[in-house]
């Protein structure tokens, strides 16, 4: 279960910390409860980090142009091509 904390920073480091998770493709929150469970010596990945690594690894290539008429019709439909 996730709570909230609220935590006080200097508000020089806000920004580069918020560009270092943007870069990252995660929040702010998760960078600092990956620091804090690296501090703690917590393995247990965030529940972000579990779903992204199982998406990467069932994640397939699209099939190419004019060979799977279901997709074509899906990008035609959803991409206005």
């Amino acid at each position: 279960m996730k709570s909230k904390l609220t935590i006080t920073v200097d508000s020089e480091l806000i920004p580069a910390a918020k560009r270092y998770a943007r870069s990252k493709g995660v929040s702010l929150s998760s960078v600092i409860e990956q620091a804090l469970r690296e501090a703690t010596g917590e393995t247990e990945p965030s529940f972000m980090e579990y779903w992204r690594e199982r998406f990467a690894e069932t994640r397939k290539t699209p099939p190419e142009p004019g060979t799977d008429p279901r997709y074509d019709a899906l990008v035609r439909k959803h991409l206005y091509l």
